[in-house]
């Protein structure tokens, strides 16, 4: 079984890996309409755009999240309790305070993101704070903590930015060549037919591809998230109760998006059955029924 410290490094891995692949996918699409309008030009944005792409995703990421969850930094007098807690668990984990942050949603949940445990921040609905008490917001703070120590906020945050930036190309692509007709830079007699079909079932593909790839972000990482914060409070009951009341708010998040669903310790669309529905199509999260168990068989 691997160990912590293996697991870190592979989330590492992990994180250049998809940035590797986006980046592909980014230059296949540039390449494909730089030989469908004959301009290589259009290569050459393509490149550029790859490589700022994986540059603001490693360094911007984490702004975008933020942004996208509606979140402002949280008042360190009026929000005393809540520093004082994240302070608390940070020292006892060994990392650095990451900045707070509250996002306005009664809807109960967090998130951590950054790129680094020195760059890390941890954002909490203000339905957290109203429902939990205080074992169990430690519960949920020391599982994000945990992400931030595990290294794999930079995988989770950065998918948010390739995705979209993948799917917006896509999507570019295939309006433009709509409104064109059948316009191209080349001469259709000297098309390679070949070519240009399996380049348009790509170009559609693309965005399916990079959402998988979003997907595919393991989620042993919310077993190992759960783990490490229930070992970290040395009281896993506090997360147990915490996530039985994350799986039984009903309600959506207003800010409740396929983008960033992974980010979040529950499911941001709720346990309604529209929500369910939403869940099971796009699952980044293991049942909250087996990772309670999971839970139950921790000794600390």
């Amino acid at each position: 079984m691997a160990s912590l410290y293996t697991q870190q490094s592979r989330n590492v891995v992990r994180t250049w890996l998809m940035m590797t692949v986006f980046l592909a996918l980014v230059v296949a699409i540039g390449w494909f309409v730089s030989y469908y309008y004959d301009s290589t030009a259009i290569l050459y944005i393509a490149i550029a755009l790859a490589l700022g792409m994986n540059v603001w995703a490693y360094w911007f990421s984490d702004r975008t999240a933020l942004a996208q969850a509606r979140a402002y930094p949280a008042d360190e007098d009026h929000y005393r309790e809540l520093h004082r807690i994240v302070e608390n668990l940070a020292i006892t984990a060994g990392l650095p305070k990451p900045r707070v942050y509250i996002i306005p949603d009664p809807a109960p949940n967090a998130f951590a993101t950054g790129r680094d445990k020195n760059h890390a921040a941890i954002a909490v609905t203000e339905g957290l704070l109203q429902m939990m008490d205080r074992s169990e917001l430690e519960g949920v703070l020391a599982h994000e903590l945990s992400h931030i120590g595990n290294r794999d906020i930079l995988l989770s945050t950065a998918a948010i930015v390739l995705v979209g930036i993948i799917s917006l190309l896509a999507n570019f692509f295939l309006r433009i060549s709509f409104w064109n007709g059948s316009g191209g830079g080349r001469d259709r007699d000297n098309q390679n037919a070949v070519i240009l079909v399996l380049g348009f079932i790509a170009i559609i593909l693309a965005p399916i591809a990079a959402t998988l790839i979003q997907l595919a972000i393991s989620r042993r990482r919310e077993y190992l998230a759960d783990a490490s914060g229930a070992l970290l409070t040395r009281y896993p009951e506090g997360l147990e109760s915490a996530l039985r009341k994350l799986g039984s708010y009903e309600a959506p998040m207003r800010t409740a998006s396929t983008t960033t669903a992974h980010l979040y310790i529950s499911n941001p669309f709720g346990a309604h059955p529209a929500g369910k529905w939403m869940q099971n199509l796009f699952s980044t999260h293991p049942p909250i029924e087996k990772r309670i168990e999971a839970l139950e068989g921790i000794k600390v």
